[in-house]
């Protein structure tokens, strides 16, 4: 009977911690992508002579991050 209960018990703690890691990990990849990929893509454009591509990029990042703050309330 022990033996069940630490079973049952150690897979509800790995699955914690499970749901834990993947959250982390979703974390970092969106601070990957975010910060340091997606300014590299665009100077890789401008570089490459794509400006007239990495422009209206910018300019709808730009938006779509201006909506965000304000419908979260960060800006106020």
């Amino acid at each position: 009977m022990l033996t069940l209960l630490f079973i049952i018990l150690m897979i509800s703690f790995m699955g914690g911690v499970i749901g834990t890691a993947v959250k982390m990990t979703w974390g970092i990849t969106k601070f990957l992508f975010g910060v340091i990929l997606f300014p590299v893509f665009i100077i890789g454009m401008v570089l490459a002579g794509l400006m007239y591509l990495a422009i209206p990029i910018l300019i709808i990042s730009g938006i779509v991050m201006l909506v965000h703050y304000l419908m979260e309330g960060s800006l106020s």
